[in-house]
């Protein structure tokens, strides 16, 4: 494993962080706007992560499981693009994190892959606009190159007298060629469309394109967007991620479906203290069984 042990400042050391960012804001009467993220783990007796192939951070809405999982990748410097919410102390506070890496088979400290990233809904919500941008300018552009077709492969030849001739003179050649119908010329001037899908199914699709072999990976609710039989499948990917291609993940969920993947171990956020639960014993699981079985006469085609 890439990552073994995250460790958080405690309650003695979040005080010392906060007097130090008053003192720095100076003034009379020293202040600071935000405290933010202090407050939130040690209240939970949560001072460590020791992690697994898969760890997930489970708990509601206000948990900390999102200010956790970003608080690990600003630490480890992982890869992102979408922003993130921060204070004016979220840069001391990452900095007062520490944290210990796995060893290799020789007994030396392994590193965070290069390539290792944070992935947040925004990104898969990013990823589902750009191919619906970039298909639409597709099809704008596409009347356009049927008519530079034709008079490209039926028009005067093109005299190369400047530079600024080359790609026109190019274009001519290719739009001659014996073997380059107008689809093929089309297709390679402007480019294909991608297959549209559902949303569920191009994020989905982001997921497969975008999580490569030997990588460290922090998720943010993968599941948004995802309907339950391809949260379903998200699930197998990522256990073949773990299980076959070197990956280690850390995730921030409460989908049944990726809490049940098979080796997870569970940080519980809602429980005071923090403590590891098996997916069964979650709360928001054990919901969802409640209601399922108080209806099974509905599904077994029985009375009670």
């Amino acid at each position: 494993m890439y990552l073994e042990r995250f460790v958080l400042p405690d309650a003695e050391r979040e005080a010392a962080l906060v007097k130090a960012r008053m003192a720095y804001n100076g003034g009379p009467l020293p202040y600071i706007d935000n405290s933010y993220p202090c407050s939130v783990f040690p209240d939970k007796g949560l001072t460590e992560i020791n992690f697994d192939r898969i760890t997930i951070l489970y708990g509601g809405n206000g948990s900390g499981k999102s200010t956790l999982l970003n608080l690990i990748a600003r630490r480890l410097q992982l890869d992102r693009i979408s922003p993130f919410n921060s204070s004016e102390l979220f840069d001391s506070y990452t900095a007062a994190c520490s944290y210990e890496t796995g060893y290799d088979e020789e007994g030396r400290p392994l590193r965070i892959p290069v390539g290792s990233r944070i992935v947040t809904s925004d990104d898969v919500f990013d990823y589902m606009l750009t191919v619906r941008t970039n298909n639409e300018e597709i099809s704008e552009n596409i009347e356009e190159a049927r008519s530079g077709w034709r008079a490209l492969k039926y028009g005067e030849t093109v005299k190369l007298e400047s530079m600024d001739d080359y790609e026109k003179l190019r274009l001519q050649v290719l739009s001659r060629s014996k073997s380059v119908s107008r689809r093929k010329f089309i297709r390679r001037t402007v480019g294909t469309e991608a297959r549209l899908k559902s949303n569920g199914e191009t994020a989905l699709t982001y997921f497969r394109k975008k999580l490569k072999s030997d990588t460290l990976y922090c998720l943010d609710e993968p599941e948004n967007s995802l309907s339950p039989i391809l949260q379903l499948e998200l699930k197998e990917l990522l256990e073949e991620l773990t299980r076959y291609c070197g990956c280690q993940l850390i995730l921030a969920t409460h989908s049944p479906f990726l809490l049940s993947m098979r080796g997870a171990r569970i940080y519980d956020l809602d429980a005071p203290p923090v403590i590891i639960k098996s997916w069964y014993e979650l709360e928001n699981v054990r919901i969802y069984f409640d209601f399922f079985y108080k209806n099974r006469c509905l599904f077994l085609n029985k009375t009670d």
